[in-house]
């Protein structure tokens, strides 16, 4: 590594005037790199958030489109279909991709993409039936319901804390759901399903990183999976597509696998703790696109249980980060 040692020239002497603390071209090199790093990785982390967010929103105004002509499970037919087709092109320029498609976890692959399915098929049933910032508010709640998960099977600890942000979120799904009251929707329970699937389908991604690669997860899902969405398709259904429909089926096909891409790009560059709050923004966007392009309410309830949710996440993840800069000090 390249030691400096002369004595600073113009340049670092302009530097060190904006810096009084930087006195030495030892000290301006490194600084000034990781200041440019530090500012790199926030414009990619907002780069791919933004993409995630496009793609889930590109994604449910797809699925509407097309609920009029197609059942949902022709609908994730396209899902699975067009992603598998597109990693499989993928595959053929890049076959070193290849090595990784072992079958050495094929059970949890098969139990994973099963339960996935489900969700994936209720979230797409949801989006067709509920306003779209209610499904997208109760779809936060995954996370919430991951940390129950680890206390009730991976023996977890339920500390005062952890149950307190449990409760705050789930105050904030009775606020959307409000049971009891005239506007009470049953297919409201739909989109909470669909979250809890998802919180199981991540804790078995979770294990399945650990050997496996992402491009091997998504292959192997989209493959399982399109025998699945067949079996409740009509089997003529490709017949009943149309030039109109070029725009949506687009949309459907890139989100099933442009949000997977783009959050765990994002996760490369960012923690939790602030990944997940810049994903928050969907629900305020959705919302908007909703009332603009559907003329569905803007549910005051909808958006305080939002809050709620989005507060009980945010506190979970701190306690998290605090948690692990802790143990990690005591080592």
């Amino acid at each position: 590594m390249l030691q400096l040692h002369q004595r600073p020239n113009r340049t670092t002497t302009a530097f060190t005037t904006t810096a009084p603390a930087l006195r030495t071209a030892d000290t301006t090199f490194p600084i000034a790199y990781s200041l440019y790093s530090q500012e790199s990785r926030i414009a990619w982390l907002a780069l791919w958030m933004a993409g995630s967010i496009l793609s889930f929103v590109a994604g449910a105004v797809s699925v509407r489109a097309l609920a009029n002509k197609l059942s949902v499970f022709e609908i994730v037919s396209v899902r699975s279909a067009s992603g598998l087709a597109i990693l499989a092109a993928v595959l053929m320029v890049r076959r070193d991709l290849g090595q990784a498609l072992t079958f050495r976890r094929t059970g949890l692959h098969v139990v994973r993409n099963s339960v996935h399915f489900v969700g994936n098929v209720m979230w797409t049933l949801a989006i067709t039936l509920l306003p779209l910032a209610t499904v997208f508010a109760l779809e936060f709640t995954m996370p919430i319901w991951l940390a129950l998960f680890a206390v009730i099977f991976l023996g977890e600890r339920l500390t005062a804390t952890r149950a307190s942000t449990i409760g705050l979120c789930l105050v904030g799904v009775f606020a959307i759901l409000h049971p009891g009251l005239a506007t009470f929707r049953p297919a409201a329970l739909l989109a909470l399903g669909a979250a809890i699937t998802l919180a199981v389908t991540s804790t078995a991604t979770k294990s399945l990183t650990q050997t496996e690669s992402p491009f091997a997860i998504l292959f192997w899902m989209n493959l399982m999976q399109l025998p699945m969405t067949l079996v409740g398709s009509n089997p003529f259904f490709i017949t009943k597509l149309d030039p109109s429909m070029i725009v949506p089926l687009i949309g459907v096909a890139a989100a099933g696998l442009s949000t997977h891409l783009c959050i765990a790009q994002a996760f490369r560059y960012g923690d939790a703790i602030v990944v997940v709050p810049l994903d928050f923004l969907r629900v305020p966007l959705i919302a908007l696109l909703g009332w603009s392009l559907y003329g569905e309410s803007l549910d005051a309830l909808v958006f305080a249980g939002a809050a709620l949710i989005i507060a009980g996440v945010i506190w979970n993840l701190r306690l998290e980060a605090r948690r692990r800069c802790t143990s990690s000090a005591r080592l």
